[in-house]
């Protein structure tokens, strides 16, 4: 008879620290609105829907009083139940925030997700497939959707090429082994953090390589399962990608986004 894993205890790490420059709102990302609320507070509740956290570990812009106070008020929400809500000051870098929330989080967690408030309406069945590829036996598992697109590396051209373009193509990767990796990013809590002591002796160009919290442990030498992502879940930098979280919020289709 097959026996359903216990999952781990949980914390969920939700990056919002960034400046969201290229939003052009003048606010940081995680205040501008979405739907008629801050981008924050969709993936708050996000979270706390899934139902995975004993925690939500919030890693926002030092000194941002308006959002700490959404995240004291939303606290008062979750009064008669739901996760602990700690709030830290988020760094400079999103390794710096991560690793300011992993300070904060509680004695007695098993795993942690690592997930951007930029993609706040990441679907409650992501979070699930994380929790229960860790609950199963993964020390990383990240949400991954096929790229659709052909994807070509590329140098920049040298000489009288110059004059033609101001790159070469070098190479088609192939489309069918490459995947667009979303979050939550869902870890072993121990693994994270020798992750994170690991990185921080990284001089300015190692660190500036490391796109996210996978490639951490990978340099560790720690396999990184995949697990299916959503189409939904996309991160919201751009106007355009505002426009689109609009759409799927309020449009006549949004009823279907809801599968994951």
């Amino acid at each position: 008879m097959n026996t359903v894993p216990k999952r781990p205890v949980t914390a969920v790490i939700l990056v919002a620290a960034g400046s969201g420059q290229r939003l052009g709102y003048g606010m940081p990302k995680a205040a501008v609105p979405l739907g008629g609320e801050p981008i924050l507070m969709h993936a708050l509740r996000g979270i706390v829907a899934a139902g995975i956290a004993s925690q939500v570990c919030i890693a926002l812009p030092a000194g941002d009083e308006e959002l700490r106070r959404l995240c004291e008020d939303f606290r008062v929400e979750l009064v008669d139940g739901g996760p602990l809500l700690t709030m830290v000051d988020g760094g400079a870098s999103r390794a710096d925030s991560v690793r300011s929330a992993l300070a904060a989080v509680e004695d007695g967690t098993e795993a942690v997700l690592v997930h951007d408030a930029a993609r706040a309406l990441t679907p409650e069945q992501v979070f699930h497939r994380v929790a229960q590829a860790l609950a199963a036996g993964a020390d990383a598992v990240i949400p991954v959707i096929p790229v659709v697109d052909t994807v070509k590396t590329v140098a920049a051209t040298e000489g009288p090429a110059t004059d033609i373009a101001p790159e070469l193509v070098t190479g088609t990767a192939p489309r069918g082994e490459l995947r667009a990796v979303q979050t939550p990013q869902g870890f072993r809590l121990s693994v994270l953090r020798q992750a994170h002591q690991a990185a921080s002796g990284f001089d300015e160009r190692q660190a500036s390589a490391v796109t996210d919290d996978a490639m951490l442990v990978e340099l560790l030498g720690v396999p990184v399962h995949a697990v299916r992502g959503a189409s939904q879940s996309l991160k919201i930098t751009t106007p355009l990608d505002l426009i689109i979280a609009e759409g799927l919020l309020e449009g006549p289709l949004g009823a279907r986004w809801v599968e994951g």
